[in-house]
């Protein structure tokens, strides 16, 4: 039986990948590579660093940058063409086997049915597997309809059989990843190649994010039966009902333990709007590492609550705040564009 392990347990290593594609950040590319440096910083000094760079220029561009905010550390380079950094989605899920060993669960990517230039990410988690050593599986609909097509930003696990996903992901059929497939089927897809029993529906996403609900950006396992969920009190804000909808939805909930959830809430920054854009700003898209809990933060005055928050909820490892304003133009912050690899465990 797979067991798909929470973002807290050990890792072998963090995989991302070196920024070069600028229409992601569209007038604002420049410091986009600095805060880079400033991430891998913090993850480096934690575990060892995977960093996917898309050619020879890419890798002598990231070198430059390391070597200026003088990152140290396990850091490996690799030449391995992208066409976007966010390796949460793009990369494959760090699955142990009942015998301990990491097996990659390689979903089919379309870059969120949204986009025509995902050729050299789909060929990310081949990569992955390759320079690992690690097996890739591939999971295929029941029904002969192809290759399971997922994102990794889309499943959040506590470790110990559960799954949270969001309705607007996968059943509101805006963008429909599987078409045909329905309720139950996602459900029998966790519990066979994640071997999550137990799949908790959450309704929509934050507003502005791009991949049209993916839990990461509002709901997350911080231990077994704690949920953070961001929450927008005002009711005049378009977060509200859909937060106020996700409380409701966790209240109600059990894990795969049949153990109700202790809910605790974090509040979204203000809304940041570039160019007329809402975009999917949230504290809730942080990274767990092993040695640190990394959170965007906002230049808000509610940066120090979520950090103070999250504190007393990770009270084992740092919590460091990463200023991700320019970060999240590209629709995305920490934990989208981060990857575990799952350290194996001993039988």
């Amino acid at each position: 039986m797979p067991r798909f392990p929470a973002e807290w347990e050990s890792h072998s290593a963090t995989w991302i990948a070196w920024p070069h594609y600028e229409p992601d950040w569209p007038g604002k590319f420049e410091p986009i590579p600095w805060v880079y440096a400033e991430i891998a910083r913090v993850l480096a000094a934690s575990e060892p660093l995977n960093i996917l760079c898309h050619d020879e220029s890419v890798r002598e561009d990231a070198e430059a940058c390391l070597a200026a905010h003088h990152v140290t550390g396990d850091v490996r380079l690799h030449l391995q063409p992208t066409d976007r950094v966010w390796l949460r989605d793009s990369a494959p899920t760090g699955i142990l086997g009942s015998d301990g060993a990491l097996t990659w669960c390689n979903w089919a990517f379309n870059a969120w049915a949204k986009y025509d230039n995902y050729s050299n990410d789909a060929t990310i988690g081949e990569f992955v597997a390759r320079t690992t050593g690690a097996p890739r599986a591939m999971p295929v609909r029941a029904d002969g309809g192809g290759r399971v097509v997922l994102e990794g930003g889309g499943i959040e696990t506590d470790g110990c059989g559960t799954v949270m996903v969001t309705e607007e992901w996968l059943l509101s059929g805006v963008q429909d990843r599987n078409p045909g497939l329905g309720r139950s089927d996602y459900e029998r897809i966790f519990a066979e190649h994640l071997g999550c029993s137990t799949t908790i529906w959450l309704g929509e996403g934050c507003v502005g994010d791009d991949t049209h609900g993916h839990v990461d950006d509002i709901a997350r396992w911080v231990a077994p039966g704690v949920v953070v969920l961001a929450l927008e009190e005002d009711p005049a804000d378009e977060n509200h009902t859909r937060s106020m909808d996700n409380l409701r939805r966790l209240r109600a909930a059990r894990d795969a333990r049949g153990e109700p959830l202790r809910v605790v809430t974090l509040p979204f920054p203000r809304p940041v709007v570039m160019d007329g854009q809402r975009l999917p700003a949230s504290y809730a898209n942080f990274y767990i590492a092993n040695q640190a809990v990394l959170v965007p933060t906002f230049n808000d005055p509610r940066d120090r609550l979520a950090l103070n928050t999250l504190a007393e909820l990770i009270p084992d490892r740092p919590v460091v705040g990463i200023h991700a304003v320019d970060l999240v133009w590209g629709l995305g912050t920490l934990h989208c564009l981060t990857q575990q690899q799952p350290a194996p465990t001993l039988p």
